[in-house]
């Protein structure tokens, strides 16, 4: 189940908190945490690989890398959503790790723009085993997203989907401080 707890308009667009699990999400797309190499191991890509199937998997297989900062996109198998977009965060501790974040937010939403979305999720991206600090993904995240939503673009709602509850304090926290200055 998720819970959307908190939300912010951004020029008539919805910029979500939710605590919970992304695949559980009926969006256009959801955001998958992935690796150069395209393979779902653990963490958000694990939950996708057994909720969403192994075609997913194999679509990633053809296509085969996607470089750090940047996203594709495949089908979503079994899942709620109709696209996954595999975005490829920094690991920390490898250089130029806000730079490539924000890239790999950027690059998630113009898949999404491409597409014609109007609704996209996101994890935490680099988090997990990839070590990114919560605070910083919060703050270069948030910020990547709601400068986008200022834009002109198809994208309606964006939703940050935060597994765990210290997660989604430090996220809303930082939203809630950013949210003041805009």
């Amino acid at each position: 189940m998720v819970e959307i707890l908190y939300e912010v308009d951004i020029g008539g667009k919805k910029l979500k908190l939710a605590k919970g699990d992304i695949t559980d999400l009926e969006v256009d797309a959801i955001v998958n945490a992935a690796n150069e190499r395209l393979k779902l191991g653990g963490g958000v890509a694990g939950a996708i690989l057994r909720k969403g199937g192994r075609e997913i998997q194999e679509e990633c297989d053809r296509i085969g890398y996607c470089p750090v900062g940047e996203a594709v996109v495949t089908g979503a198998g079994k899942l709620k959503a109709k696209y996954v977009i595999h975005a490829v965060g920094p690991r920390y501790g490898e250089g130029d790790e806000d730079k490539k974040l924000r890239g790999a937010t950027l690059n998630s939403l113009k898949r999404a723009e491409e597409k014609g979305l109007r609704s996209i999720a996101f994890p935490a991206i680099s988090t997990g085993v990839f070590g990114f600090p919560k605070d910083r993904c919060a703050d270069v995240m948030l910020k990547t997203i709601m400068e986008y939503l200022r834009g002109n673009t198809s994208l309606r709602e964006v939703i940050m989907c935060l597994y765990d509850d210290e997660t989604y304090r430090i996220f809303e926290e930082k939203l809630k401080s950013l949210s003041k200055l805009s």
